[in-house]
């Protein structure tokens, strides 16, 4: 599988060329805006590359563009005149002199390295001859890859029309699937990932599980739910609450949160005859 070698240099080569633009520009923050558009060149090189079955290397190099250009576009329109991201202003403060030299490595082809290895399914999926013919976990994985990709759609457009209402500043999210989960579109972001793992599994890349297995523990443990909620518990009145009465990842029904939690329940009127 030499073309896995040549893929994950040809990203490195791209993250490299975005921090020599970062410099020019002095924002780290245009690695985000590349993230999604990163896996179509990882897709299309070893497309390029290899002589995969056609039908089911097209339909993988459709949904990964589709994600990447969705997410790509999002992204930059969200943050289009806005400063540098705060993590990466953090870190220039941490690194002090030495942060131009220091993101190449920590920011952009650790970047790079990451999107190499969550696309990994999408790589074995194109380049695999066999079986010639799309399978019924072809069929479920495009599925599955559906409704992730619905609902972290939905997800971004929900939150910015809420953003977008200057009612609703220093307000919590709480209506739309933002009701169900705290974060319900690095939910459809996980599981649109998952999908497209299921369509390498059919031409037996069951290895490849790691790309969305590493996916989802960024989104929840490093850079998605952990880091956002440090900030948003700081930031947000009501967030503590919400964390009572929402689920954190995946889409469940709420439970009843302190606020709304009526003073005759079980526990209080047991409190009250100990009283």
């Amino acid at each position: 599988m030499t073309f896995l070698a040549w893929s994950l240099v040809a990203v490195l080569v791209l993250f490299s060329m975005l921090w020599v633009v970062s410099l020019v520009v002095r924002d780290a923050s245009i690695v985000d805006r590349f993230w999604g558009i990163a896996f179509i060149v990882i897709a299309s090189y070893v497309s390029a590359a290899t002589d995969g079955f056609p039908k089911r290397a097209h339909l993988v190099l459709l949904l990964t563009a589709l994600w990447g250009v969705r997410l790509s576009v999002y992204i930059t329109a969200r943050n289009l005149g806005e400063a540098e991201d705060y993590r990466y202003r953090a870190m220039r403060r941490q690194w002090g002199s030495s942060f131009p030299l220091a993101s190449l490595g920590t920011v952009f082809l650790l970047q790079g390295f990451l999107a190499w290895v969550v696309s990994l399914p999408v790589q074995v999926a194109v380049a695999s001859v066999h079986p010639l013919h799309l399978t019924y976990t072809d069929y479920l994985g495009a599925i599955v890859w559906a409704a992730g990709f619905l609902i972290e759609s939905v997800a971004d457009v929900q939150l910015a029309s809420f953003r977008g209402n200057p009612r609703n500043q220093g307000r919590v999210m709480k209506t739309g699937l933002w009701r169900y989960s705290r974060h319900p579109n690095y939910f459809g972001d996980a599981l649109l990932w998952w999908g497209l793992w299921l369509i390498a599994l059919s031409v037996g890349g069951w290895w490849t599980a790691i790309g969305p297995a590493v996916m989802t523990l960024l989104l929840l443990r490093v850079s998605g739910v952990a880091m956002l909620e440090r900030k948003l518990r700081r930031s947000r009145p009501g967030y503590d609450d919400y964390v009572q009465s929402t689920s954190a990842f995946v889409p469940m029904p709420p439970r009843p949160s302190r606020q709304g939690r009526d003073p005759r329940s079980a526990p209080a009127r047991a409190a009250t005859r100990r009283g």
